[in-house]
């Protein structure tokens, strides 16, 4: 375990960002241009497609993000593995905004103040000899950050609360998707940049087991409600959710009629970074909505320092509760070892033997009419399948050696061991495949460090910059 408490609390000390909020507040009335030609080019269309009837037409029709800066601190820099440094640092921002939003069938709503908190983390990746010395930066919230909106014109809603919760949503599931670990947000700063040394891998996986809840009880009630309990008898059935970044949630069974219920349920969690909180949602299984229960929440570092066990108590709305969640962990760091991969026995069908990593960095030598292309890959390994963004021409690129730039991971079970098959790669324009490539289970089980990276003819003279690996899990000591 010495080795992974070294990695654990390795850390330049945190360093004053005086010269940081400087330069932010000099860039400020460009960061505010740009960041308003993101928000109205991606946050906009999302509107469209996640928000609920009539709030989906809405529109920004006057967007300033304001004069006030963003404002960073505690500065923690970090070497990492693929040889580049990770800054790390507290971020808060309290915008004074001139949001204007408008829509067919809904009130015209403002946004005049934005709250926005969070532990951002900048990794600059490769170090290069020449100039920019930088070949890209890669920016993240370490976790999904806190953000709060003030709004005008909210007493035009009759159903305020629904508004509001439905607009934070959509702006943090975009988020989300786009810049909390493990997505980064990814900027080149050398145009020949080589995604494969910019890429960082996993740190490893969390073995994380949920044990039982004590003194389920949940929120205060009113004396009519704790009437109504007693008289129904109203013991809770009960799940717990678990989320680590912006990884998909699990949640365990339910256990009914049970104040201390006893699940020891246990879920793999891939972990990009130690300093990633474990949330838990603690949910009550009902009829109708489900009833939330309290929350608690620990970090990665946090419960393997504690030798890989905690406690937690739960609050709700704030507000502390009686009731204990007791976990267990433990965390596995990733080899590259073809006998640990394939001789792994796994407890069930979803524990984790391995990782596969599939990065898709460019394709080359694409032909025909640039305006009628739209080129993306899709990967496909067994029942998983991925896709990145498609491509369009614009001034300034060159849509016939397109750059992705995406990374895949796919978790490697014991199911997927039994049968492997070949990783596909193809090549799409628009919705049709016009080449693809097939590379089999035991060339990568077999290569050199567990890594094939290479140009992949997918025919037609067209080629796909693309890497494949494997990792193991080792349990740490």
């Amino acid at each position: 375990m010495a080795g992974l408490v070294e990695q654990l609390t390795a850390s330049g000390g945190a360093e004053s960002a005086g010269f940081l909020n400087d330069m932010i507040e000099q860039l400020w009335p460009n960061i505010n241009v740009i960041g308003c030609r993101m928000v109205k080019e991606i946050v906009e269309p999302m509107f469209a497609s996640m928000l609920p009837g009539p709030l989906a037409s809405l529109k920004f029709v006057k967007l300033d993000l304001g004069n006030i800066p963003i404002r960073v601190s505690a500065v923690d820099v970090h070497k990492v593995e693929n040889g580049g440094m990770k800054l790390d640092m507290d971020v808060i921002w309290e915008g004074d905004s001139d949001i204007d939003l408008d829509g067919k069938m809904v009130p015209k709503l403002g946004i005049q103040h934005i709250h926005l908190k969070g532990r951002l983390s900048i990794l600059l990746a490769p170090v290069l000899n020449v100039i920019p010395l930088i070949g890209a930066a890669q920016v993240a919230f370490i976790n999904p950050p806190e953000l709060k909106l003030d709004f005008t014109n909210a007493a035009n809603f009759a159903d305020w609360a629904v508004v509001d919760k439905a607009v934070r949503k959509v702006i943090l599931d975009i988020v989300a998707s786009m810049a909390v670990l493990p997505n980064r947000f990814l900027v080149k700063l050398d145009g020949n940049n080589d995604y494969f040394k910019t890429y960082l891998p996993f740190v490893g996986v969390l073995r994380l087991t949920v044990e039982r809840a004590i003194g389920i009880s949940g929120p205060k009630k009113s004396g009519a409600s704790r009437l109504l309990a007693k008289i129904v008898k109203d013991v809770p059935d009960c799940y717990c959710k678990v989320s680590v970044g912006a990884e998909a949630e699990w949640r365990t069974s339910t256990k009914s009629n049970d104040h201390d219920p006893e699940w020891n349920e246990t879920h793999d969690f891939l972990v990009a970074d130690y300093d990633q909180r474990i949330l838990l949602n603690l949910q009550d299984d009902d009829l109708g909505d489900d009833d939330d229960m309290g929350v608690a929440m620990t970090t990665v570092k946090d419960i393997l320092l504690r030798g890989g066990s905690q406690e937690l108590s739960l609050t709700h709305k704030g507000e502390p509760l009686d009731t204990k969640l007791v976990l267990k962990a433990r965390f596995y760091n990733f080899v590259d070892d073809a006998d640990v991969i394939t001789t792994t026995q796994s407890e069930n069908k979803d524990q984790i033997v391995g990782l596969a990593t599939v990065l898709i960095a460019s394709a080359l030598g694409l032909q025909g009419d640039r305006d009628a292309l739209n080129p993306s890959i899709k990967v496909t390994w067994g029942a998983k399948e991925f896709r990145t963004a498609a491509k369009s021409y614009s001034p300034g690129t060159d849509i016939f050696n397109p750059s992705f730039d995406q990374a895949f991971r796919i978790p490697v079970t014991a199911d997927l061991l039994a049968d492997p098959g070949n990783f596909r790669i193809s090549m799409l324009n628009k919705a049709e495949e016009t080449g693809f490539v097939e590379i089999p289970f035991q060339q990568i089980l077999q290569a050199p460090g567990l890594v094939r990276e290479e140009s992949f003819d997918v025919g037609s003279g067209v080629s796909v910059r693309a890497s494949i690996s494997l990792r193991g899990l080792q349990a740490t000591e």
